[in-house]
């Protein structure tokens, strides 16, 4: 019961509200199928459970969109992150999900103040000249105000909204009880493992309320990109800075949202998206660390044609293994290499069960669509959507670090295709595959890979007398266990059992027969073998009936 698994009375208004919001916007079944409706009428809770008809004739994807919007920060932010998942939600769905915004009204300064001097130490006056009480932006999570330091440094101030943490955390315990109902009751939504998106969720919806884990975040893009004229990454002033409060440099430039203002201040637009494009690629494919949220909003214009990024609260993380899978894959379609896609798609599917001739006749397809075409006229976003597709269809489920990828790429792609309608992702990806490829080749890559395979050979060899007198040692003690997982088993078993059973009554069947006709020829016993006649008759019409019926099945 989910009433005894929460075990506080102070989330039932909280969950009350949610229950009420889903059922205005047509999501009653779910409400009832989680058996959150039960559980608030025995806590004295009424529910109306009607809809209006207008919400009645919006598609589901608008509903959904439209309650999250309606329960407030957490759930925005957790239909910001299903917008991710193109694995697991269809394109209508997606497209719903990327219309969630946090624009909340600003906190008055007034409740801020307190807040910020905690945060400085110090009154705000004694370190900023200036300091603009009107809000420059303001989220769910956190608002943003100018500042100008003592020397006249331009700066903003993004401060953590008061008391937002105990909301947050009182929507995640509800949260994470439903995912959990979800996952037992409702068959399909086992596949998309609610409880481990989820926890997905809570780990990067702490991290964004962390303001200093963001600020280090700003600090290792700008160390990556030092060398690097063309990008600009805000410096953070570190004596200022804290969980919650994040002071940094303000660029003085253009948003990426006004598209009129970039073409009048004379920037050049394809020099702009060619920028862009590669500071992101060489994040994802070089650094393996890289900003999982380049739309417009997030991008600043600046003078020189240079491109300024802000807003490092969602970040993503990729190893070296998986950057080498992402050329593998790409790789493998320019070659038109089925079992090359099919190896990666596997590798990313996990521990899942997998039906691989249906995988494998989808990648087929997949590469035959793209027969026709070079890599330079590939478009990345909706050869991204392909692949998503097939991995949705298959019930199989990406690794969070890619869902974030694939989002970052299709954001790119399409914030690329504003600047310059002729530009082509892959004609900045291919440069960057290339060189990783030809890297894979170099002596000394080669004699790494060679170091590192050597060492992992000797440490099995090494450990392989230790794991010997492991296993005898747990022999002797007679706590050796052999699993065996052998598919059909049970039904071979069952078989053998039937067939030995037909033997069995076929040689009695038999045997009565010779017994009854030798019992027949002695006088005064022949009612016997009548009897033995009968019998071995009814074995006959049992032992007939059974090859019937098992081949029926």
């Amino acid at each position: 019961m989910l009433w005894e698994t929460i075990g506080v009375v102070r989330d039932l208004p909280r969950l009350h509200e949610i229950a009420t919001i889903m059922i205005r916007y047509g999501w009653g079944d779910m409400v009832r199928a989680l058996g959150i409706g039960t559980i608030l009428e025995r806590a004295g809770r009424i529910l109306h459970w009607q809809t209006t008809s207008e919400i009645d004739q919006l598609e589901p994807a608008v509903r959904i969109r439209l309650a999250m919007e309606a329960l407030g920060p957490t759930f925005i932010k957790l239909g910001q992150l299903f917008a991710t998942r193109v694995d697991v939600f269809p394109p209508a769905w997606i497209a719903e999900f990327e219309k969630l915004q946090s624009k909340v009204p600003p906190v008055p300064f007034a409740e801020l103040a307190p807040h910020l001097e905690t945060a400085l130490g110090l009154p705000a006056t004694e370190i900023f000249l200036e300091l603009d009480i009107d809000a420059f932006a303001a989220a769910s999570m956190a608002q943003v105000h100018r500042a100008k330091l003592q020397d006249g440094t331009p700066v903003i101030l993004k401060i953590r909204r008061p008391g937002i943490e105990k909301k947050i955390e009182a929507d995640l315990r509800i949260m994470q009880h439903i995912a959990r109902l979800a996952e037992h009751e409702i068959p399909d939504a086992h596949r998309y493992q609610p409880v481990m998106m989820l926890a997905q969720f809570r780990r990067s919806l702490r991290r964004e309320l962390d303001l200093l884990m963001e600020a280090h975040n700003i600090e290792r893009f700008r160390t990556n990109f030092a060398d690097d004229e063309t990008v600009h990454i805000p410096r953070v002033y570190w004596d200022y800075t804290s969980e919650i409060l994040n002071v940094q440099e303000e660029l003085i430039g253009i948003p990426g949202t006004r598209l009129g203002e970039v073409r009048a201040a004379g920037l050049d637009l394809p020099v702009l998206a060619a920028r862009g494009a590669d500071a992101v690629l060489k994040m994802i494919l070089v650094h393996g660390y890289f900003h999982a949220d380049p739309h417009p909003g997030n991008v600043i214009y600046l003078p020189g044609n240079r491109v300024g990024m802000i807003d490092f609260g969602m970040v993503g993380r990729l190893t070296e293994y998986r950057r080498n899978q992402i050329v593998n894959l790409l790789d493998a379609l320019a070659r038109k290499d089925e079992e090359g896609m099919l190896a990666v798609l596997m590798d990313w599917t996990g521990d899942g069960e997998v039906d691989e001739a249906k995988l494998g006749c989808d990648v087929s397809e997949l590469v035959f669509s793209y027969d026709n075409l070079q890599l330079k006229d590939i478009k990345i976003g909706p050869l991204l959507t392909d692949i998503t597709a097939i991995i949705r269809e298959n019930g199989l489920v990406l690794p969070a670090d890619l869902t974030l990828l694939f989002k970052a790429l299709i954001t790119l792609e399409g914030l690329g295709q504003q600047l310059d309608p002729h530009f082509h992702m892959v004609d900045h990806l291919t440069p960057f595959v290339r060189g990783v490829i030809a890297e894979r080749y170099q002596p000394a890559a080669l004699i790494k890979r060679g170091r590192k395979n050597l060492k992992e050979a000797l440490e099995v060899v090494s450990g392989l007398p230790r794991d010997m007198a492991k296993l005898l040692r747990e022999a002797r003690r007679g706590r050796l266990r052999i699993d065996l997982d052998l598919k059909r088993l049970d039904q071979f078993g069952h078989q053998l059992d039937r067939a030995s059973s037909r033997i069995t009554m076929g040689i009695l069947t038999a045997a009565l027969i010779i017994g009854s006709s030798i019992v027949m020829t002695v006088p005064g016993w022949r009612f016997l073998g009548i009897v033995g006649f009968l019998l071995a008759f009814l074995n006959s019409i049992w032992v007939i009936f059974s090859i019937w019926r098992s081949g029926k099945h």
